[in-house]
């Protein structure tokens, strides 16, 4: 045994590979990290609060913003960055409200929420405005995952023709 004293790091993320990938890499950069698969797994394992933690915004049961408020309340120290694969602006800016020290757009990688939970608050970093084109790309990957990949109930919702949205998903996604 060394003695050498890591940071701890709570990641909560549904998607298992993702979250079991992400867990080693973070490992690899010094973290002692304690991964789960919901709001409520966390909340459950907790015996004390995290130095830094890294939570999806949308799982299964509670979302990230209530697991972001209730280890915060804990411990308004541990340094909470929010990861979505559907970032948008008002989300970021409920996370930032709510007291998260960073937020992410997924795909990222450790190096990325290495240097996200670095010293910068959110508040003090510059957020690039997504385009009009990726707003949309996002919008309608978020309701497809809403209705399970169903193209007619997901046209539906949106309000278009079933064909339209067909076009619009064998796009590729603009960049920001």
């Amino acid at each position: 045994m060394s003695g050498e004293v890591r940071a701890t790091l709570l990641l909560v993320d549904d998607d298992d590979a993702w979250r079991t990938r992400l867990a080693r890499a973070l490992e690899v950069r010094g973290f002692e990290v304690r991964a789960a698969a919901s709001t409520e797994e966390a909340l459950s394992s907790l015996k004390e609060a995290p130095e830094f933690a890294v939570v999806d915004l949308r799982m299964p049961g509670a979302s990230g913003l209530e697991l972001l408020k209730a280890l915060l309340q804990r411990d308004e120290h541990t340094r909470v960055l929010m990861l979505t694969g559907y970032g948008s602006i008002p989300t970021a800016i409920e996370a930032t409200r709510l007291g998260a020290h960073g937020y992410l757009t997924k795909p990222v990688d450790a190096d990325d929420v290495v240097k996200a939970l670095g010293d910068t608050p959110l508040s003090q970093v510059e957020i690039e405005t997504p385009s009009l084109a990726r707003t949309e790309w996002e919008h309608i990957q978020r309701v497809m995952d809403d209705c399970a990949g169903n193209v007619s109930e997901a046209a539906r919702r949106l309000r278009i023709h079933r064909r339209s949205l067909q076009r619009k998903l064998q796009k590729y996604p603009p960049k920001q």
